[in-house]
């Protein structure tokens, strides 16, 4: 059963976003969006996933360096506005540390927040993309508990080490042919009813869109974050207490 959230009562606008892969080689992006956390008129942001693109545990963000300056950025966001985060498949290692340190709440993927007339459903989308099946065997292995204590068991050094191999083999993966599996829209819908939720918001796919799954029911996929594409991508959702949905271009 999804967690549920209920909107204080002040709350008349909320912004989600997802897949910005803060990381120290793309500091346009990452003053992108320190400039956004300091300024959103928001009542609460939802941060769904993939804010970095490799987070190797909460004890990088006390050691001097771009972890640490993340790690600031959301302190100072979250003592301004209530701060929302569920991990994605490159940040799955946030934990109750950094949430302490920065006052920001972890929610469980799904959550269903109730926000005006209707129920959101909030994830950031890779359990939903079944037919990608190398895919969902390394999403079940890192989310183990035994594995997550292993790995965080290692010295932050071999950590680093660990990441960059990762971030690497990623970006060789950008230059093939290879093409990802989209979210499948009947499970998307089966979470929907059984959350009693209208609509599903999501990233991880990095395909910005609006899909009807029935007459009732959409998902909304969220854009990534590129200050350094043409054009940029700095894209917030930002929800209404009515229940309009506006894209914001910070660009």
């Amino acid at each position: 059963m999804a967690q549920e959230l209920r909107a204080a009562p002040h709350w008349r606008t909320v912004d989600c976003i997802s897949d910005l892969h803060l990381q120290a080689s793309a500091p346009a992006t990452f003053q992108a969006w320190r400039r956004y956390m300091q300024s959103t008129p928001a009542d609460a942001v939802f941060l769904l996933g993939d804010l970095f693109e490799a987070w190797i545990g909460d004890d990088a963000a006390r050691e001097p360096g771009f972890d640490a300056d993340c790690a600031e950025v959301l302190r100072l966001a979250a003592a301004r506005t209530p701060l929302f985060f569920l991990c994605g498949n490159r940040d799955f290692l946030v934990g109750e540390q950094l949430a302490r340190d920065t006052g920001m709440a972890l929610l469980q993927d799904p959550t269903v927040l109730a926000f005006g007339p209707r129920r959101w459903l909030l994830s950031h989308g890779d359990a939903l993309c079944i037919a990608d099946h190398e895919y969902m065997a390394f999403r079940e292995q890192v989310r183990d508990p035994v594995w997550q204590r292993e790995f965080l068991a290692q010295p932050l050094a071999q950590r680093q080490t660990i990441a960059r191999g990762m971030r690497q083999q990623s970006e060789a993966l950008k230059h093939t042919d290879r093409v990802y599996a989209d979210v499948d829209d009947e499970t998307a819908l089966q979470w929907l009813q059984a959350a009693k939720a209208q609509v599903l918001v999501h990233g991880h796919t990095h395909r910005a869109a609006e899909h009807a799954l029935d007459a009732t029911h959409r998902r909304i996929v969220l854009s990534d974050w590129d200050a350094d594409a043409v054009p940029p991508r700095l894209q917030v959702l930002r929800i209404e207490l009515t229940g309009e949905v506006r894209r914001i271009g910070l660009a």
